[in-house]
């Protein structure tokens, strides 16, 4: 899976903290279950900032409180996949999608951990299942999520199929034009992947990979101009980033 592909999935954190206060609305007002979801809550900012052991300490209490809250079943996933217990962050997720099986949310959920785990055909299948859901107001970030999962297991031509569906649900969602930009380019389509780096720098600030990889497409159509200019962006805006010193290497004639 690429660096830019296992952040964006990875992102499913932020997105599932948003979403914990819709899933939470219908529930109960019942202060053991109300603890619950605030030490799931809690558990998930302590996870942000990398402090393992309270966030598990905060989740496990969470289940105790109220085990049969969908947002505390994926935060225990999220909390468990870190330590990297597999298993048993697997078996909360599922047990997220018990209590909860029609949340495009939690299908979501489960789709991004089967994909990071290498079940990427598990994981396709359930961001289809979320973007069918009529529930689910944004079905272009599941077939994006499916895209970003088939070219992690190499199905380019999966992947583009996907992304090319994201666009007819959502013109200007900025991650599928990166993801587009990115298949494109593998599959050699560099003309098009050119037009998607184009899409994306319209809508969406410029990072370092985007940059890299709108140098990396120019060079390969041999538009030098643009290739140059896309490296000067580089050293100017991100001087410090892997990437500019990377595009100096490169055309200091040293890959290495």
């Amino acid at each position: 899976m690429s660096a830019r592909a296992a952040v964006f999935l990875a992102g499913f954190l932020a997105g599932f903290l948003a979403a914990a206060g819709a899933l939470a609305q219908a529930a109960p007002p019942d202060p053991t279950q109300e603890a619950g979801r605030i030490n799931a809550r809690l558990a998930m900012e302590y996870l942000k900032r990398d402090q393992l052991d309270v966030a598990k300490e905060k989740v496990e209490k969470a289940l105790v409180q109220n085990p049969k809250d969908a947002n505390v079943q994926l935060s225990a996933g999220l909390v468990y996949e870190r330590l990297r217990e597999l298993k048993l962050a697997e078996k909360h997720f599922r047990q997220a999608m018990k209590v909860a099986p029609e949340s495009p949310e939690v299908q979501n959920a489960l789709g991004a951990f089967l994909c990071r785990n290498k079940q990427q055909a598990k994981g396709e299948e359930m961001f289809l299942k979320a973007a069918a859901n009529p529930l689910y107001r944004t079905p272009f970030v599941a077939y994006t999520n499916a895209g970003v999962c088939a070219r992690s297991a190499g199905h380019l031509e999966q992947s583009e199929q996907f992304l090319r569906q994201a666009l007819k649900s959502q013109v200007d969602y900025a991650e599928t034009y990166a993801q587009l930009a990115g298949v494109l380019h593998e599959r050699g389509n560099n003309l098009q992947a050119r037009a998607f780096v184009e899409r994306y720098l319209a809508v969406a600030p410029p990072t370092p990979d985007m940059l890299f990889l709108g140098h990396t497409i120019e060079t390969a159509l041999k538009d030098t101009n643009a290739a140059a200019a896309f490296g000067e962006r580089l050293r100017k805006e991100f001087p410090e980033s892997e990437q500019a010193r990377a595009v100096d290497r490169l055309e200091g004639g040293n890959p290495e």
